[in-house]
């Protein structure tokens, strides 16, 4: 079940109204009624009782307004946010407007650390999702559910709190077999090899074009290395360097060999129908393309 969860502003603002409130409500109902106090005995002239004193009439407190709830909207976001949330243990919060969310999206707000929750929430969905995409203190996890596509975001707020945000966006789609398709096989790539496209390495290598089909990829503390489509010898830094198998280009695209991110200290692994590729610290998943 989600949890309700205010931002600090506003909740500090509804703590002081409901104190308020439990002050007036107390005030009424448990104030004690003073009795009057018994007149002392007066000898030997017999005693008048003092007159009754009414009760004050006690007025009811008012009945006090519905709590506000916040709603969730009944659509695949919800759906994965609940599963989200029951991983996470994450309280439900307004998604700040500078994340130009959907309407639809659920933000959610966890007491640890994003490393420790990204493999606790692909344990749970399972084959449903992708891999996790990291980019700074930011991550996202692509979710298929039939012909919908989800968005598992995480932020970190601290070392120990992070923004989970749950979003379907309106335009957002599983791409299906046909819609995603393939490039068509470019001269010089070797049937049955994976294949990647160099766009599929942002965020891990810096791939940019140098024309006649030579393509520079760089990488953060590793020496640059220099492709040429169609050779397996590459420049690696002031070096040579002979690679497995040659790299291609569609004529626009770089499509390199898996077997050639060694060169770039990156290394590549199966996972289910992806290869996790991993540069240092930072991975992604990609679907390998087999001519």
């Amino acid at each position: 079940m989600l949890k309700a969860f205010r931002p600090p502003a506003l909740l500090a603002a509804t703590l002081l109204l409901t104190g308020t409130l439990a002050g007036q409500a107390a005030a009424q109902t448990t104030a004690p009624v003073t009795a009057p106090a018994t007149p002392a005995p007066v000898a030997p002239a017999p005693m008048t009782p003092a007159p009754a004193v009414p009760s004050p009439a006690i007025s009811s407190p008012a009945t006090p307004k519905a709590p506000v709830r916040l709603n969730v909207p009944g659509n695949a976001a919800s759906a994965l946010g609940i599963e989200v949330s029951a991983v996470v243990s994450g309280r439900l919060l307004g998604c700040p407007k500078a994340l130009k969310l959907s309407a639809g999206a659920l933000c959610l707000y966890a007491a640890n650390s994003a490393s420790a929750l990204r493999p606790a929430i692909k344990a749970k969905l399972g084959t449903r999702a992708g891999e996790w995409k990291l980019s700074g203190k930011a991550s996202s996890l692509a979710v298929t559910s039939g012909k919908t596509l989800s968005l598992v975001l995480l932020a970190e707020i601290s070392a120990k709190e992070t923004l989970v945000v749950v979003d379907t966006p309106a335009s957002a789609s599983a791409p299906s077999a046909a819609a995603a398709g393939r490039p068509a096989t470019p001269l010089g790539a070797v049937k049955g090899e994976p294949y990647l496209l160099g766009s599929d390495l942002k965020g891990l290598v810096n791939v940019t074009s140098l024309g006649a089909g030579q393509f520079k990829l760089e990488r953060t503390g590793q020496p640059t290395l220099t492709v040429t489509a169609g050779k397996t010898s590459a420049l690696l830094g002031g070096g040579s360097v002979t690679l497995p198998l040659a790299p291609a280009s569609d004529g626009k695209n770089l499509v390199l060999p898996f077997s050639a991110l060694n060169a770039l200290g990156c290394t590549s692994a199966p996972n289910g129908k992806v290869l996790t590729v991993s540069c240092g610290a930072n991975s992604v998943g990609i679907k390998p393309i087999v001519f």
